[in-house]
């Protein structure tokens, strides 16, 4: 239960991610768990481990670590289609 669980949240960290940038990440809702994972792993490496904890996530690193990992890509994105 508790993989189940992680992958809610962080496709629903990845999700409300891609809303505060304004930009959906590749892949649907694989992508926005894939964001999620990676943006709490980015996240708690830039700011530790603080706030509150769900799913074996710390919320607010997660969230702040997903939405640098979607600007990113974003630019990455926007930079290899020219």
């Amino acid at each position: 239960m508790g993989l189940i669980w992680s992958l809610i949240v962080g496709g629903i960290l990845g999700w409300i991610a891609s809303l505060i940038v304004g930009k959906d990440i590749p892949g649907g809702i694989i992508g926005n768990i894939i964001a999620g994972f990676i943006g709490a792993w980015l996240g708690s490496l830039i700011l530790g481990d603080w706030g509150p904890e769900i799913g074996d996530f710390y919320i607010i690193p997660a969230l702040i670590g997903a939405i640098v990992l979607i600007f990113i890509v974003s630019l990455i994105m926007k930079a290899a289609r020219k």
